[in-house]
C-alpha cells in the first residue's frame, strides 16, 4: 500500500509542477507589465502559508544564528528570487514545454556544482558526458542560428536556463552550508526573503505596477501557483524527499515537462515541437549518465519491493 502511495504523490508532484509552467503562461498576459511583481506576489502569499505550516510542524521554525540565516540566505536569493525572476521574464517569450524543459536541467547542473563546490567530488568521463549532454539538449531545444541570437524565443529560453543554473548553485551551497535548521523552516523564510527580494527588484527595473490587470485569470494562476504548485507541491515534496530520497526524486523534473506541454495544449493552444521533444531525451540522457549507478541501485531496490 505504502508504494502505491508513493506513486500517487510522486505523479501528483509531478502533475502539480507541471501545470504550473502552464499556470504562469496564463498568468503573465495580466501581469505581462510586471511579471516579476507576479513572481512576488506569489511568493508573498506560499511564504506566509509556509511560515504557518512551520510554525505548528517543527519546534525549531525560526531560523537563529549566523549559518542558519546565511542558509536561509541563499535559498532565498538563489532558489526563491533570481529563479522565479528569471523563470517568469523568461517564460513571457517561450512555451510551457520548452520552460518546463529547460528547467529539467537542474539536476545536471547540480552535479556539476556539486563537483565544483563539494570536497571529494569528481566527474568521470561519462560524467563529464552527460554534463556535455545537457547542455547540448537546451541548445536543440532553442534551436539558434547567428541570425535569431536576438529573437524574443532564444532570449526567453536563455533567461530560463539561468533560472535553473540559480537554483542548481542554491542547491549545492545550502548543502555546503553547514546549518541544522529543518526544511520546513528553511524553505518558509527562503519564500519569505525571496519574496521581498523579488519586490524590490521590481521596483529597481521599473516595472509598470499600476498597468497589471486584476482579471479572473490572475486570481486564479496566483491561487493555484501559491497554494497548489508552492505550499502544498512543497508539502508533498518534503514527504516524498524523506521516503523515496533525493535520487528518485530528482526525476520530477523529467516527468514534470510532459504535464506542462499537454496543459499548455489543451488551455493555452500551444504547439509542442519536435525539437522540444529532441532536446527533453537529450538532456534527460545526460542526466542518466550522471546518475547511473545510482538509479541502477533504486531500480534494483524497486524491483525487490514490487517482487517481495
Amino acid at each position: 500500500m505504502s508504494s502505491y502511495r508513493n506513486v500517487g504523490l510522486f505523479v501528483t508532484l509531478a502533475a502539480v509542477w507541471g501545470t504550473a509552467f502552464m499556470a504562469i503562461k496564463a498568468g503573465l498576459d495580466p501581469f505581462g507589465p510586471a511579471p516579476v511583481l507576479f513572481a512576488a506576489v506569489r511568493y508573498d502569499i506560499a511564504g506566509v502559508i509556509m511560515l504557518g505550516y512551520a510554525f505548528f510542524a517543527v519546534d525549531h521554525w525560526v531560523p537563529s544564528g549566523r549559518d542558519e540565516w546565511l542558509l536561509v540566505g541563499v535559498g532565498g536569493t538563489l532558489m526563491i528570487a533570481a529563479y522565479h525572476a528569471f523563470l517568469f521574464v523568461g517564460e513571457q517569450h517561450t512555451t510551457s514545454a520548452a520552460a518546463a524543459i529547460v528547467v529539467s536541467l537542474s539536476p545536471v547542473l547540480t552535479t556539476g556544482f556539486a563537483r565544483a563546490f563539494l570536497p571529494g567530488e569528481r566527474l568521470s568521463t561519462l560524467g563529464l558526458l552527460g554534463l556535455f549532454l545537457g547542455l547540448v539538449g537546451v541548445f536543440v531545444l532553442s534551436n539558434p542560428r547567428l541570425s535569431t541570437l536576438t529573437e524574443p524565443k532564444v532570449l526567453g529560453e536563455f533567461l530560463v536556463f539561468l533560472a535553473a543554473l540559480s537554483f542548481a548553485l542554491g542547491t549545492v551551497l545550502t548543502k555546503v552550508i553547514d546549518a541544522p535548521l529543518p526544511i520546513e523552516t528553511m524553505e518558509a523564510w527562503s519564500m519569505v526573503l525571496g519574496a521581498g527580494l523579488m519586490h524590490v527588484a521590481s521596483l529597481a527595473i521599473g516595472e509598470n505596477a499600476g498597468a497589471v490587470e486584476i482579471t479572473p485569470t490572475a486570481i486564479l494562476a496566483l491561487a493555484y501557483l501559491s497554494i497548489a504548485a508552492s505550499a502544498i507541491g512543497f508539502l508533498i515534496y518534503f514527504d516524498l524527499l524523506a521516503r523515496l530520497g533525493p535520487i528518485e526524486i530528482n526525476l520530477v523534473s523529467y516527468v514534470a515537462p510532459v504535464f506542462a506541454a499537454l496543459s499548455g495544449w489543451v488551455f493555452l493552444g500551444e504547439v509542442i515541437t519536435v525539437t522540444s521533444v529532441v532536446g527533453f531525451v537529450i538532456i534527460f540522457m545526460g542526466f542518466w549518465l550522471l546518475k547511473r549507478e545510482e538509479l541502477g541501485r533504486e531500480l534494483s531496490r524497486l524491483r525487490r519491493m514490487f517482487h517481495s
